[in-house]
């Protein structure tokens, strides 16, 4: 297949990915074109890339109909060698074939377009591992977390494992945290299904606005209606930590989480101290001198490590 045709053919699927769900017979149909030529998948994925980075700058006007423009497409195929390169370079995109393995090292934060045109967001220190099948479409957190936009399509669900908790949606937005057999799901838009494996007779649903601590061990699902919080706790995905009394013991803990460097606190009473505020996740020393105006404390940076003290004065105090 010409490169021209190649590229004719990935738009199509691209833009087609972008609106209805496709039937059983456009699904087998795309399948079937992947698997007859290895450079299609990428080509594919190239075209998704261009599509969400489009995205980004500017929105189609009602006229505009980037599916029958002629002028649109063509401007479109050849701009996608140089604006997949752009987007590529500036850190918002990765191209991932359809059984990939996503790592993430400490302090980097992924967006990464899937295959059927859902978007992975990968926060710091994680492993993801991407597995579409024809039947379902399945994704393996092994460490850390991640954030779904899901591509809606009824015949293939998605289904996100992590440790002992399952993860069933069909198009909607969540977010899971891996902790050991266990997982915090945050759920943003639509529904999802969730159950432990060997107890999937008490799947429970979790609704947008909601959030739920999945116990691997007891098999536990308890949903909240935590709007705000989880609006918070997805902050990540910007590079921030917003914080509304949380300890600061807590804090550390999640700045720590995308540092090599490490914020240690030496007063455990301050660790219980509440803050509030939003703080780059990759700034600890911006972080810990924040906290010494907020606190009153003392912030001693070794080099290896930045401590964080009450001041001998405050202690004496706080023991009379």
């Amino acid at each position: 297949m010409g490169n021209e045709r190649l590229d004719n053919s990935a738009e199509y699927w691209a833009i087609r990915l972008e609106g209805e769900p496709l039937s059983p017979a456009e699904q087998e149909a795309l399948d079937t074109w992947l698997e007859e030529d290895e450079r299609r998948e990428g080509a594919l994925l190239r075209a998704q890339a261009i599509l969400s980075y489009l995205d980004r700058g500017r929105a189609l006007s009602p006229s505009e109909d980037i599916a029958t423009n002629k002028s649109t497409r063509r401007g479109f195929v050849s701009y996608v060698a140089g604006a997949a390169v752009a987007a590529a370079a500036a850190g918002l995109i990765v191209l991932l074939p359809r059984t990939k393995e996503i790592v993430t090292q400490i302090g980097e934060v992924r967006q990464v377009p899937l295959t059927d045109g859902s978007v992975a967001t990968v926060n710091t220190a994680s492993k993801v591992e991407v597995d579409f099948e024809k039947a379902a479409r399945i994704v393996k957190l092994a460490d850390g977390e991640a954030w779904f936009r899901v591509a809606h399509d009824k015949t293939r669900p998605f289904i996100v494992k992590a440790g002992d908790v399952r993860v069933r949606a069909v198009g909607t937005a969540f977010s899971v945290r891996r902790r050991n057999s266990s997982a915090d799901v945050l759920v943003t838009e639509g529904v999802v299904e969730t159950w432990v494996v060997g107890k999937e007779a008490q799947s429970v649903r979790i609704e947008a606005g909601s959030k739920a601590f999945v116990s691997g061990d007891a098999g536990n699902i308890a949903p909240t209606r935590a709007s705000q919080e989880i609006d918070r706790s997805l902050a990540w995905r910007t590079g921030e930590l917003a914080l509304d009394g949380e300890t600061l013991d807590f804090a550390v803990e999640e700045i720590n989480r995308y540092n090599t460097k490490k914020l240690v606190i030496d007063t455990p009473d301050l660790g219980r101290e509440p803050l509030v505020g939003y703080f780059r996740t990759n700034e600890p020393a911006n972080f810990s001198h924040a906290v010494s105006l907020l606190l009153g404390a003392k912030v001693i940076d070794d080099g290896n490590v930045i401590r964080i003290i009450r001041p001998i004065k405050d202690l004496h105090e706080s023991n009379l």
